[in-house]
């Protein structure tokens, strides 16, 4: 009855792209006493998406690595669904639906309530496309990537066997294609297939199995591993956009450090982030730069441990301050003005920077006012401390700062005063004031107060850039 049901549905729908292709081997059923997957660490809204789908007609599964999270007992942050409804009977299904992606449609299902609201990402199972023509480059790259299937060839097609697994809240049962819950419980990442040939229908997955391998603790498997360091170059051809999103997932997997030294094992960093030739170098030259950021990914890395937000912009100021800083000090050298000499080191480091991997404006701009903020810390004098508190991102600044006296960049002495002048009343801020010897050695007049509130962006050191 549901079959005749699917099947008339299908044939209203002339975008439909189907293949012929058979599925592959029968999945292994796992019932919920073996993988113990807790009900509770589910979204509720993706639940909501199986379930509105199953009513349909429709197969329905929470699917990839919120399976591997949830089957690993941690709970998944983002939540993936996959079906064989297409794209256009997805959306007709629910409200607030968009279709999104050319290459690889998709479709964003949003939920609103409290807090932000959250997307549910559905797809449709996905053909195998070894014989898909126009749809594969002559590298192998993926060009365009709208072929449906069956269950079984969208499992085929996804990169590692920890994340083609399929869970249906409904019956509570996983089912698994390509023995990923053997592997998980072997600690062992492999990819699905000839990993010479996954990497060239997607570069990308080099990346993520080093991101993955970093975030778990698995260790790659051999013939995953082997050819990474010889495709290494095909990560050229990705779109730049999409390069950065996967780096900004691997820098803020929580695991940024382990994901770096990994890039560092496969031959990887080169060319990617510029900075990362520098903090990877274990010359006594490198050693302050590498100090400095092996701290502020560690901070990185403890705020999204505990469930913190991250500024990007922040992340990457700090990821290419080194680099910046070796040219400021240059620049200064030849004889410019120390604000030009900075301005001008800035413009260096970004381009530098766009030869590898494009950093987007918003936080290009966010980066530029963290780094812009720099001098004016050492300014303690007249009115430049109270201006620069009100700062829209004096908060940022002001972490910055604080890594920097951390790792002997400045005294630690004008990060603490600092500190005791954001926590201070009007009075105590002018006893600081007056603490502070201007060039002379004189101590300068009070600057004329007004009255201010303090600023929201007021944080204890212990605090970093959100």
């Amino acid at each position: 009855m549901i079959t005749k049901f699917i099947k008339r549905i299908l044939r209203r729908d002339p975008m439909v792209k189907h293949t012929h292709t058979n599925s592959t081997n029968a999945p292994k059923r796992i019932p919920k006493k073996s993988h113990r997957i807790d009900p509770d660490l589910l979204s509720k809204n993706a639940v909501k998406v199986t379930h509105t789908l199953q009513q349909a007609g429709y197969e329905a599964f929470i699917v990839g690595g919120a399976v591997r999270d949830l089957a690993l007992g941690i709970s998944p942050k983002d939540f993936d669904v996959a079906t064989n409804a297409t794209p256009e009977q997805v959306q007709r299904l629910f409200r607030k639906a968009r279709l999104i992606g050319r290459r690889f449609q998709i479709v964003h299902v949003t939920f609103f309530g409290k807090g932000h609201p959250e997307i549910i990402e559905v797809s449709t199972f996905r053909a195998l496309l070894d014989n898909a023509g126009d749809h594969v480059a002559e590298s192998g790259r993926i060009l365009r990537d709208n072929v449906w299937g069956s269950q079984g060839e969208d499992a085929a097609r996804r990169d590692f066997t920890i994340n083609a697994m399929y869970y249906d809240p409904s019956s509570e049962t996983v089912l698994d294609y390509h023995g990923g819950m053997a592997d998980m419980q072997k600690k062992t990442l492999r990819m699905i297939g000839d990993p010479a040939k996954r990497y060239r229908e997607d570069p990308v997955r080099m990346l993520r199995a080093i991101r993955f391998a970093a975030k778990t603790g698995f260790s790659l498997d051999s013939a995953t591993g082997a050819p990474i360091a010889k495709l290494g170059k095909l990560l050229q051809d990705v779109p730049s956009a999409r390069l950065f999103d996967e780096i900004l997932k691997l820098l803020m997997s929580g695991y940024s450090w382990a994901a770096i030294q990994g890039l560092k094992d496969a031959g990887l960093h080169h060319g990617l982030l510029p900075l990362l030739d520098h903090i990877l170098d274990d010359s006594e030259a490198s050693k302050g730069a590498n100090s400095f950021v092996k701290l502020a990914l560690a901070n990185t890395d403890q705020r999204i441990q505990s469930g913190k937000s991250v500024s990007a912009g922040f992340l990457f100021a700090t990821l290419l301050w080194p680099d910046l800083l070796k040219n400021w000090k240059a620049n200064s050298a030849k004889g410019m003005a120390n604000i030009p000499a900075l301005h001008d080191a800035m413009d260096d480091t970004i381009a530098t920077q766009s030869s590898g991997m494009t950093i987007q404006r918003r936080f290009e701009s966010d980066m530029r006012e963290i780094w812009s903020m720099q001098p004016r810390f050492e300014r303690r004098v007249g009115r430049y401390p109270y201006r620069l508190i009100e700062s829209p991102r004096f908060r940022a600044g002001y972490d910055f700062m604080l890594l920097r006296c951390a790792t002997g960049e400045l005294s630690p002495a004008i990060g603490q005063w600092w500190t005791d002048f954001i926590a201070a009343d009007p009075t105590g801020q002018d006893e600081l004031m007056a603490s502070v010897k201007n060039e002379s050695g004189n101590s300068p007049s009070p600057a004329k107060r007004r009255r201010r509130r303090k600023p929201k962006s007021a944080l204890p050191p212990e605090s970093a850039a959100s």
